[in-house]
């Protein structure tokens, strides 16, 4: 049977309404079960695999079907001591995943992006009611002002955080689209916001410029983003600090043009002295202290020249006092000190661009994450956490 243009014209418009008539909360990519499982912290070092009923979502709410998630080090702290007193709860902040069911209010992302089933998506905060937020501009207020998802104490919905099967993403959190990463890129967002955030934190002593000499304490995932997003931006002399060969190879790797292992060098002097010649005879113009070790701290005044720059960001949680000389650490040094903690949303959205130019430039950032452990072997996947036996310890569903 023949049919003119006009007739198959007619079709498809009808075929089209029909769709436009379909709730998008009942739309959903395969079968979704009644239940989910999620790894639920129920005591200090303890994780219980529980079983939880995935609840109807409301109009503005997301399902999300985990694909992995990285464990930081706030999760290993709540692991060993409960310092947040959070226990029970569901853990994990650096998860991503694919959307597989919508409410009907749901249609583009936090930065204006389209949403739809089967977009692979991260989360940054949840709003909460707080004048800071809500009042003023979002990119001046860092993530400490709000809720994040894996930090959320338990409630009647229970899947709060990414160590589960399934995430319910709530109505009034952020979320972004970022279907154009692949999975390890999105597991490594979250802890590379925090380096976004710190550099930007560091520009504004107007200090650090392509020609600085740039000292790095710690060579864990942090210390290493660190020296990745110093390195996309064009600044080449890196200098890597650490006491474990291994991770100094791969700061190498990650951009640092020389390194210093503390644990050859007798006492801060001798060790400044090894950053000085590891410089080619001249201390650091800026420093980013990553460790949060207060020694540390208290050891990277010595390794930056005279009118030079600081950016502390490795005290995520207390960790102690740290001791220094006001005289002769800042004072007649005249160093320009800034402090950085976690992000802002618009650090979060710069961090995919800063992901797709590391990986042009190749950049190893893949090989951040050593380990893998499915979500029934979490425990086992905290353990290597906790020993130090690998950097980024992910769990991928």
């Amino acid at each position: 049977m023949e049919m003119n243009s006009a007739a198959i014209e007619d079709i498809v418009k009808q075929v089209l309404a029909g769709m436009k008539d379909v709730p998008a909360a009942s739309k959903a990519a395969g079968p979704i079960p009644a239940t989910s499982r999620a790894a639920m912290l129920t005591g200090i070092e303890k994780f219980e695999m529980k079983e939880f009923k995935i609840p109807e979502l409301g109009d503005n709410d997301i399902l999300v079907k985990v694909e992995g998630c990285g464990i930081c080090g706030t999760d290993a702290h709540e692991y060993k001591r409960d310092p947040f007193g959070l226990i029970p709860i569901v853990l994990g902040h650096e998860g991503t995943g694919e959307i597989v069911k919508m409410g009907k209010n749901v249609k583009k992302d936090s930065a204006g992006k389209t949403l739809s089933l089967g977009d692979k998506v991260v989360t940054c905060m949840i709003f909460k009611d707080n004048p800071d937020i809500t009042m003023f501009d979002l990119n001046k207020q860092n993530v400490g002002g709000a809720d994040v998802y894996g930090l959320l104490p338990d409630d009647e919905t229970h899947l709060n955080g990414w160590f589960a099967d399934y995430l319910v993403i709530r109505g009034g959190s952020t979320v972004f689209n970022v279907s154009d990463l692949d999975l390890e890129s999105r597991i490594l967002i979250e802890p590379c916001a925090v380096l976004i955030h710190a550099v930007e934190r560091a520009k504004t002593t107007n200090i650090l410029r392509f020609n600085s000499r740039v000292v790095v304490q710690g060579c864990g995932p942090i210390g290493l983003i660190c020296i990745a997003v110093l390195r996309t931006m064009g600044i080449e002399n890196i200098v890597a600090v650490d006491g474990e060969d291994k991770r100094l190879d791969f700061a190498k790797e990650m951009g640092a043009t020389k390194v210093v292992n503390f644990k050859n060098h007798k006492g801060i002097e001798a060790l400044a002295e090894g950053v000085k010649d590891a410089f080619g005879g001249y201390y650091a113009d800026f420093g980013f202290q990553c460790t949060g070790s207060p020694v540390g701290h208290s050891n990277i005044y010595k390794f930056i020249r005279n009118g030079g720059g600081l950016c502390e960001l490795g005290f995520f949680i207390n960790g102690g006092d740290a001791t220094i000389n006001p005289h002769f650490d800042l004072c007649s040094k005249e160093i320009t000190l800034v402090g950085s903690w976690v992000y802002t949303l618009r650090d979060y959205a710069t961090t995919f661009d800063f992901l797709k130019r590391a990986n042009a430039i190749g950049l190893p950032m893949s090989k951040l994450i050593t380990h893998k452990y499915k979500l029934e072997d979490i425990n086992e996947g905290f353990i290597t956490n906790v020993k130090m036996e690998g950097l980024k310890i992910a769990i991928v569903n």
